[in-house]
């Protein structure tokens, strides 16, 4: 199970091996093997899975899922209807509430808003279709019927798509350049929001109704990812290109694949070549069946998950069915995603003199490589941070000139390594007051971490001694005269 390596080693592993060498600390840190939780990747919790008792209904309050590694985004796909139950008025605290709960925990959420579904006759506001939009009864699996218990809304209704629109600009007030929200589905179209009919009316739409509900996401979030379903194109259509699916990519949608093991075996999945033109510069989503149907069905198997991450070039991987159980019986699976998700940007060497006097240079060097499936997409630049013996910053220095983003990714254990030789300036040479070194002599900590270039910390790696701000304790170095 789960073949291949990706360097990562065990906690028992993770202390810094440090020699010293012709007065230069040099170090060989090792991966600590800990889920990162970083921006734009991470496991989604689906807490409420289109009906609202799935599956965040049974968690206490106090209950953020804390035991769940890398888990970083929360979910919530909920139909209009339960939104905007009266035209106008709005019950965002659905989202809200379950938002701000793991936001206070430092994690972000997902958004889908949905039209119809197969649980509850109305996605779309049964308001909606009173103002005159068109729209068509269904019984599931068999199509439209006069007499089905579900309704969906005509796709392409002029109504129906004007009330949606004040729908999204309301969403998108609240929601769009929000830095808590990581991604917005396009799940307007088709049944469960998912981009297709088939468990619905059956009816065929032509692209140009498509292109409708990706055009309405892109008019009002304009400042979130926005990510389109693989079954825009068709569920089982294998393929590379689609005119709908490359329409969105050109706007800068981005890929979500609804979902592996539904099927089993070679059939787990069937878009893999569609999500190649998306990864190399955006997140692709990776959602899994509800584990529990796909368990029972015999479709579930651990290594095709982990496999898929690998040819999805996968950042986000799904948590679908009640969490304690999906941890419980998918261990060894979800560490091994851990080590491969997204990107994981691992400092392989460092090396700094071990004494630099206040008015001269620092030179660094460093060797980076990321172990991920994906690009580092935020970017960011090193920073090495000096601290005096009680902790307080005394000297911060960036390297501008290398943006991890740059690091190339690879299949495990073969990303290529980068090495990096800066020379920062450690103090103010000259004479007289305006020539005081700003970093004065004596004994500092060597902390190293990447984020802005002001050198503020972003992205978690997987070193050991973080100072709980995402600087990494590496070492020493003396100040002198």
């Amino acid at each position: 199970m789960f073949a291949g390596s990706s360097g990562v080693t065990g906690a028992e592993e993770s202390d810094i091996k440090r020699t010293h060498r012709s007065g230069q600390t040099i170090i060989y840190p090792e991966d600590t093997g800990e889920a990162l939780v970083n921006p734009q990747m991470g496991w989604t919790f689906h807490y409420y899975s289109n009906n609202p008792t799935n599956y965040g209904s049974k968690l206490a309050p106090s209950n953020t899922l804390d035991y769940f590694p890398g888990l970083s985004v929360i979910y919530l796909r909920v139909p209009w209807s339960y939104l905007e139950p009266e035209e106008g008025t709005f019950n965002w605290g659905m989202l809200d509430t379950p938002a701000q709960r793991w936001i206070d925990q430092g994690k972000r959420i997902a958004l889908r808003l949905t039209c119809s579904e197969s649980w509850t006759r109305f996605g779309t506001p049964k308001w909606v279709k009173e103002a005159g939009a068109q729209g068509y009864n269904f019984k599931p699996g068999k199509g439209i019927s006069e007499d089905g218990p579900f309704w969906e809304p005509e796709y392409g209704d002029p109504i129906f798509l004007e009330k949606l629109s004040h729908f999204l600009a309301a969403a998108a007030e609240r929601y769009d350049d929000n830095p808590n929200v990581d991604f917005v589905d396009i799940g307007t179209y088709g049944v469960w929001g998912e981009g297709h009919t088939y468990s619905s009316t059956r009816k065929q739409y032509p692209v140009e109704v498509k292109k409708k509900h990706v055009d309405l996401h892109c008019k009002h979030f304009k400042n979130t990812l926005l990510a389109i379903s693989d079954d825009f194109a068709g569920p089982q259509k294998q393929g590379r290109h689609f005119e709908i699916i490359d329409y969105a990519r050109k706007k800068g949608v981005t890929l979500r694949d609804d979902s592996i093991m539904v099927d089993g075996g070679e059939n787990a999945y069937y878009h893999e070549e569609m999500a190649q033109p998306f990864w190399p510069d955006r997140p692709v989503v990776l959602e899994s069946q509800h584990y529990g149907p796909s368990k029972k069905d015999g479709n579930w198997d651990p290594d095709i998950y982990v496999q898929a991450v690998e040819d999805y070039h996968a950042s986000y991987a799904s948590i679908h069915w009640w969490p304690r159980p999906f941890y419980e019986q998918n261990r060894e699976m979800i560490d091994h995603i851990n080590s491969r998700l997204g990107y994981r940007l691992q400092l392989r060497k460092a090396s700094w003199p071990r004494q630099v006097e206040a008015a001269t240079h620092l030179p660094f060097r460093a060797s980076w490589r990321n172990a991920g499936v994906a690009p580092c997409y935020p970017g960011g630049f090193p920073a090495v941070t000096l601290k005096d013996g009680n902790g307080g910053i005394a000297g911060v220095f960036v390297d501008e000139d290398f943006n991890v983003h740059t690091l190339p990714v690879s299949s495990p254990g073969r990303a290529p390594t980068k090495r990096v030789k800066t020379t920062f300036k450690a103090g103010i040479s000259g004479k007289g007051k305006r020539g005081a070194p700003f970093i004065a002599p004596g004994t500092y900590d060597v902390f190293i971490s990447v984020g802005s270039r002001m050198g503020t910390p972003r992205i978690a790696l997987p070193l050991p001694n973080d100072d709980g701000n995402r600087r990494y304790r590496l070492g020493k170095v003396r100040v002198t005269h």
